[in-house]
């Protein structure tokens, strides 16, 4: 949990100096660590792209329900 609050540190730190972040969980994790790490020492627990991205390539957020449609106030 520790690794995780960690990146979550680092990817604020990025946004706050104007970079975008995009993680990334869902990788083969045992194939990055055997080509960035072959001791063993560290492991990956994400990915994370960096940079300054594309406005014009940003998708426009899906619609959501609104509070009424989600929740019941019992």
């Amino acid at each position: 949990m520790n690794a995780t609050l960690q990146g979550a540190y680092f990817m604020m730190a990025a946004r706050s100096i104007g970079l975008d972040c995009g993680p990334m969980g869902g990788f083969n994790n045992e194939t990055l660590d055997q080509a960035f790490s072959p001791d063993g020492k560290t492991k990956s627990i994400f990915l994370c792209c960096i940079g300054h991205g594309d406005d014009s390539k940003i998708f426009p957020r899906s619609p959501r329900l609104s509070f009424d449609e989600a929740c019941a106030i019992i």
